[in-house]
């Protein structure tokens, strides 16, 4: 054992693992030049025979396609392989034919006298057959299966990478994670485009054995009859069983790597092996095997069959069904055993303060047919799907959103959900949680058969599909998501629409607990000391309402405690935060662009508005058709820049800012206003759009 663990570490140091491959190939390819004994022969003829069978099993006990992506080159070696091992033998063969049929080793001679009981002709035959079912069923059945499910799989791989980026969005995966099932996706198009391509030479490798076999024979019959003076009955029977037992000892290992082919890239992956998908499907319903029994023991009564085999296999199959009908109505009854409990009457109790109950921050309510999707004993997984927008949420936003509390209500429909913030609905829509809902992202291919609906989340147009239909839709362009997903897409989008509802007083305390932990200091100095709590929260809802983090409290802390003994205005206190992150802010809207293309504002149309702004008091005293005109050309200049593909930003002076933000924010909700006072010196300004050019 100490010497194992010590040649390991010294292969491992010195990288000779990674020589394995190289040094393989060249030894396989050697064969075909250099002369090989019999001995060493029947050794790697074994070898290969051992290859393949554990190839075989390997492939039997993968779960995906993908937990086996070395099968193609695996087909390639061992093709090599077995050709090399032809050649070799090829050349015992016609050398030392004439000695016997023990020439080129025992597993040859075994092979030409136990498999076919020395008779050359019945050789032929079995070779012959096991030639066809190689090349002509299995090889080509699976090669069409690889080349099919590569087509399909470049397909639906756009499809595969949108339905990745809706969960990476929704918050249900991490970036680790998206990134891992990106690869997979790769991964899975190039194993099936490998294997299509592998396929090819399992198929010449049987043209080889075809073509070895004639030359061998012939060749074999010519230096038997010509140069070693053998009878032409002797040098048939001694070259045939020869090269028939070579034959057959190269293509019954072919016959088992074809089918390990096969069944590698015809399986669906799940989380079962093949034989567990065996047992738990084909015998899966005891009312099949009762029929099926049934039939066959009415063939066995047929005057003239063979009545004990049939009649035999009724009788297991009778019992078999017996057996699993009887476990399964155990398992029933161990399931509604519930012990029964006598009920105690209790005298209802005073009235209490405790009777008064709170409305919940945030709730989720369900119909009846949706408490699968929360149920973990029914497999549900939206309970961990929303643990994941909320830690998504934090990140993103800043803060702790509070939980979601979820309930079902026999009120709604029984597929519909409704979402509520402090009680108030806020969003609803419908599931339905035995189908799949496919969504049009716009550049879909085809129509799918299904119940036409609209996105819940983005308002987009969807099908709700049945789950067979899942890679046609993706092929189409679709982008699929299953009911959890929908509902937590829609929560998801709701919450971070309304983050500022969601920050309370209290939310704020903990926010600057949490910071106080690593500042002390600076929280000290701000609350209470220079502005009260309600103040800090105001700003910073201020600044969500406007689609902002708060994830660097520390720049929000110090700017407020720099700037609260000069003014207690939270809209003052506002602009002069936005101001400290306006790097920030230029990156959330730009990505890092270094040129700003952004809406400008007519300088004209700013004198007007900073007058009514003085005269009106934020903004009241605008008249409605400078107010018309303005909404007018924001949005077509909006327009222009979506077409352009540009963020719709409006740069304007920094005194205009928050009015029009606010003037802005429902009229034309997609337009970001930023003050110029906002964008960092080194970057650059393009104004690609104009509002007011016309006042």
């Amino acid at each position: 054992m100490n010497l194992l663990l010590l040649i390991q570490n010294f292969i491992k140091r010195t990288g000779l693992m990674g020589m394995a491959g190289p040094v393989l190939i060249v030894l396989i390819l050697a064969m075909m030049v250099l002369p090989l004994p019999p001995i060493l022969l029947d050794i790697l003829f074994t070898f290969n025979i051992a290859i393949s069978i554990m190839v075989l099993l390997v492939s039997m006990n993968t779960n995906k396609a993908l937990d086996f992506a070395i099968f193609p080159t695996v087909l390639l070696i061992t093709t090599l392989l077995r050709l090399s091992l032809n050649v070799a033998s090829t050349r015992i063969v016609l050398l030392e034919g004439h000695t016997g049929p023990d020439a080129a080793g025992k597993v040859i001679e075994s092979f030409g006298h136990f498999l076919v009981g020395g008779n050359y002709a019945v050789g032929l035959v079995v070779f012959a057959i096991l030639v066809v079912i190689n090349f002509v069923v299995i090889t080509k059945g699976a090669g069409r299966i690889a080349e099919v499910g590569a087509r399909f799989t470049l397909d639906a791989m756009p499809g595969k990478q949108m339905a990745i980026d809706a969960d990476l969005n929704a918050g249900l995966i991490g970036e680790d994670v998206a990134r891992k099932r990106r690869a997979e996706i790769a991964q899975e198009a190039d194993f099936y485009g490998a294997m299509d391509g592998a396929s090819k030479f399992v198929r010449g490798d049987a043209v080889a054995g075809i073509i070895i076999l004639f030359i061998n024979i012939i060749g074999g019959l010519i230096v038997g009859v010509l140069q070693h003076n053998l009878d032409i009955a002797v040098a048939a029977k001694n070259y045939t069983l020869l090269t028939i037992g070579d034959g057959l000892v190269a293509q019954i290992p072919a016959l088992v790597i074809s089918t390990a082919a096969g069944l590698v890239v015809s399986r669906v992956a799940s989380d079962e092996n093949i034989g567990q998908q065996l047992i738990g499907q084909l015998f899966k319903q005891p009312q099949i095997l009762i029929l099926t029994a049934a039939i066959v023991g009415a063939m066995g009564l047929i005057p003239g069959m063979p009545h004990f085999a049939f009649l035999l296999l009724a009788a297991a199959m009778g019992w078999l069904a017996y057996y699993l009908s009887r476990t399964e109505e155990r398992k029933q009854r161990e399931e509604a055993s519930i012990v029964a409990e006598t009920p105690v009457i209790v005298e209802a109790p005073e009235a209490s303060w405790e009777d008064v109950a709170q409305v919940d921050m945030l709730g989720l309510e369900v119909g009846y047919r949706l408490i699968s999707l929360v149920d973990k004993a029914q497999d549900g997984d939206l309970l961990r799907r929303i643990k994941g927008i909320r830690k998504k949420f934090t990140q993103d936003i800043g803060f702790l959103p509070p939980a979601v509390h979820i309930r079902d209500n026999l009120d709604l429909r029984p597929n519909a959900y409704r979402i509520a913030l402090k009680g108030v609905d806020i969003g609803s829509g419908e599931a339905y949680p035995n189908l799949l809902l496919a969504i049009n992202p716009g550049n879909v291919t085809g129509e799918l058969a299904g119940t036409r609906t609209r996105d819940p989340a983005f308002d987009l147009p969807a099908v709700w599909i049945e789950p067979a239909l899942r890679e046609q839709a993706q092929v189409m362009g679709y982008t699929v998501v299953d009911p959890g997903t929908v509902v937590a897409t829609h929560l998801s989008h709701l919450i971070s629409a309304r983050a500022a509802e969601l920050l309370g007083r209290q939310e704020v305390q903990q926010l600057l607990d949490h910071l106080g932990k690593t500042y002390p200091k600076l929280v000290e100095d701000l609350v209470p000391k220079a502005l009260p709590l309600g103040t800090v929260q105001k700003i910073l809802q201020n600044l969500l309402e406007e689609g902002m983090h708060i994830r660097d409290m520390r720049t929000i802390v110090e700017t407020l405690a720099e700037n609260a003994p000069r003014t207690q205005d939270p809209y003052h206190l506002t602009a002069l935060v936005r101001v400290a992150l306006g790097p920030a802010i230029v990156q959330q809207l730009y990505q890092g662009a270094q040129e700003l293309q952004v809406i400008g504002i007519d300088k004209e149309l700013e004198y007007v508005l900073i007058q009514a702004m003085q005269a009106g008091q934020g903004g009241a005293g605008i008249e409605p058709g400078l107010a018309d005109t303005v909404l007018r050309e924001t949005r077509a200049a909006a327009e222009t820049q979506e077409q352009m593909g540009l963020p719709a930003v409006m740069l304007v002076p920094s005194q205009l800012r928050d009015l029009l933000a606010r003037f802005l924010r429902r009229a034309v909700p997609g337009v970001k206003v930023i003050s110029q006072d906002e964008v960092p010196d080194f970057k650059t300004i393009r104004v690609t759009a104009m509002v007011g050019g016309r006042v």
